[in-house]
């Protein structure tokens, strides 16, 4: 699809130096000299990694369709990840490394997998930005210790080791945010 910069949103994926990267941020730049400009941070769709880019206004670009579909984990075999389509049912299989927080995953969990649509094929899968995981085992929370700027060590049902307050115990339910693996906050269930 034949666009220019003026196209630009955040989270928009275009075909650049032959790979995918999606914009992150953009800035279009008028100074009062020369031309105006657009300055961009891309994100590489494979790598994560982050670029300054600076754009000519007006440059033609390659905008890549992409497509978030909805699915649910059912299990992994090692590195390959099982998931469930929740409109067709159909399944598909991804690799763990474009999965953006693996060890936060749990059966069921829903997920987003981002597609090429040309091509069909699975770019990234991202977990919600926050998920609700119970702690499997922790050292003993301390009655009174409500400080929330001291930290311990906990293993979550997925087996992922999280940062809690000295507060929190074993069985107990917290919000871990995916992005980050930090701990968010303390859920009643």
């Amino acid at each position: 699809m034949a666009s220019n910069t003026s196209d630009f949103k955040n989270g928009m994926v275009l075909m650049f130096n032959g790979e995918l990267w999606s914009i992150v941020e953009f800035q279009h730049v008028k100074p009062g000299k020369g031309p105006a400009f657009v300055r961009t941070k891309l994100k590489n769709i494979k790598t994560g990694k982050v670029i300054p880019n600076t754009f000519t206004s007006g440059v033609k670009i390659d905008i890549q369709r992409v497509e978030r579909r909805a699915y649910q984990y059912l299990y992994n075999e090692g590195d390959i990840y099982h998931f469930m389509n929740n409109e067709t049912y159909e399944q598909t299989f991804i690799e763990e490394d474009i999965i953006n927080a693996p060890d936060l995953l749990k059966e069921g969990q829903n997920v987003e997998i981002v597609y090429h649509a040309e091509t069909e094929t699975a770019l990234f899968c991202e977990l919600p930005a926050f998920v609700e995981l119970q702690i499997t085992y922790t050292e003993p929370g301390e009655k009174g210790n409500t400080a929330t700027n001291t930290f311990k060590d906990a293993t979550v049902e997925t087996g992922a080791n999280v940062k809690v307050p000295l507060f929190i115990n074993n069985e107990e339910w917290i919000k871990v945010d995916t992005r980050t693996h930090e701990y968010g906050e303390r859920v009643k269930k």
